[in-house]
């Protein structure tokens, strides 16, 4: 066998050996969740919810490089490789990129810590290496009540300071309850924002998920001056706002932009189960609290118990008892091959990092990660081929591959 046909030889085994590795990787297994639904309530197409268990096949190394946090609730990566990290209590922390302190930056808005409140979402500028503008969320107590605020601010020089603060965008109304703010922030391919605010929980409220003339329980899409982005889906309609890009949401602490096709995705808190995963699209309704895989706290149904009206979304994906989703993150690293394009969601009540498989927008299998430590996952980041997540108790995860 000459040179070149042993070469060939070699790329095609290569090449089978990790078209093997992935179809291991998502080969059927047995659902990860085996526990009884809090709601018999049928799904809406064949993989809705319970598919497939898979596994990662590559091995991993996971290891805690920060565990002095306080109440750490949103990390975003800086150019130098280091995080950028909100405190629920009302300040931020700079880590260097193996996880130590760096700086902390006080000096930020009042917010109001308590229930499921404080200093929430951080993002940073598309262009923050040139302007150094930071955004951020909060819930700003108010006269009567507390409301999202959506913030920005230049960083300092010094690293210790937010600059030039200025408030852009306020989701009202204000309300007394403490509860489901959202508040996550992305940037959309255009440098404008996509923030989901959440319902605020209190039955009195929730409805306003379904009304245009309310920010509550929406996708908002917004400039960087925190004005509607021109020609929304609602743009022009009678008493709707006009930044309004979705509808229908309950406690929406999950979104991200599929790097891969553009497409916005979320992931919110249902009642007692039917937590969602949604690919959002502008203009849709997406039902909260018309429909929805859930039930009261009570175990009573919510509204009239059903799971699918016309003119309303389906979820691509639900889990029903509930995991708690407070983040998702797609993978978009070459270092661990199987998970490229797959979706992970931060697990609160779950206590643990699930991974979705996608494929043509639908979820083809289920993973469960670091299961027993005992941890809720609040946010997370990928960064040079890892995964990167801060948790309630303080702790900055690395998961890479080892």
């Amino acid at each position: 066998m000459n040179s070149f046909t042993n070469k060939t030889l070699q790329i095609a085994i290569a090449a089978f050996s990790i078209s093997l590795m992935l179809a291991n990787s998502v080969s059927a297994q047995n659902p990860v969740e085996a526990n009884q639904p809090s709601a018999d309530y049928k799904p809406a197409f064949e993989g809705q919810t319970r598919i497939a268990g898979v596994k990662t096949t590559i091995p991993l190394n996971i290891s805690v490089i920060n565990e002095k946090l306080e109440n750490p609730w949103a990390i975003s990566v800086l150019p130098n490789g280091g995080f950028l990290i909100t405190q629920k209590k009302g300040t931020m922390v700079i880590l260097n990129s193996d996880g130590t302190l760096s700086k902390t930056i006080t000096g930020l808005p009042k917010v109001d810590p308590s229930g499921q409140g404080g200093l929430l979402d951080v993002t940073l500028d598309p262009d923050f290496s040139k302007n150094r503008m930071v955004y951020f969320a909060y819930s700003e107590p108010q006269d009567k009540g507390v409301l999202l605020a959506i913030a920005k601010g230049k960083l300092s020089a010094n690293e210790t300071a937010l600059e030039n603060q200025m408030v852009i965008y306020r989701a009202t109304p204000s309300y007394g309850g403490k509860l489901q703010y959202g508040s996550r922030i992305v940037f959309d391919k255009d440098g404008n924002l996509f923030v989901s605010t959440g319902e605020r929980s209190g039955g009195d409220i929730r409805i306003q998920a379904q009304y245009l003339n309310s920010s509550l329980g929406k996708i908002l899409h917004l400039t960087k001056d925190g004005k509607p982005v021109p020609n929304g889906p609602f743009a022009g309609k009678a008493d709707a706002r006009p930044e309004i890009y979705a509808l229908g949401l309950r406690n929406p602490d999950g979104l991200a932009i599929n790097p891969q096709s553009g497409d916005l995705w979320e992931a919110e808190f249902g009642p007692k189960g039917g937590d969602e995963v949604n690919l959002i699209k502008p203009g849709k309704n997406y039902g909260w609290p018309i429909i929805t895989y859930g039930t009261e706290y009570s175990g009573k149904a919510v509204g009239d118990a059903i799971q699918q009206k016309e003119g309303m979304e389906q979820p691509v994906y639900f889990w029903n008892p509930s995991i708690s989703p407070g983040c998702i993150a797609f993978y978009n690293g070459n270092a661990i091959p199987e998970w490229k394009g797959n979706l992970f969601v931060g697990g609160l009540g779950g206590s643990h990092i699930i991974r979705l498989v996608l494929k043509d927008n639908k979820v083809i299998g289920e993973e469960r990660l670091l299961e027993g430590k005992g941890e809720r996952f609040r946010d997370m980041v990928e960064k040079d081929g890892a995964l990167y997540s801060v948790t309630d108790n303080g702790k900055l995860y690395k998961i890479a591959k080892k």
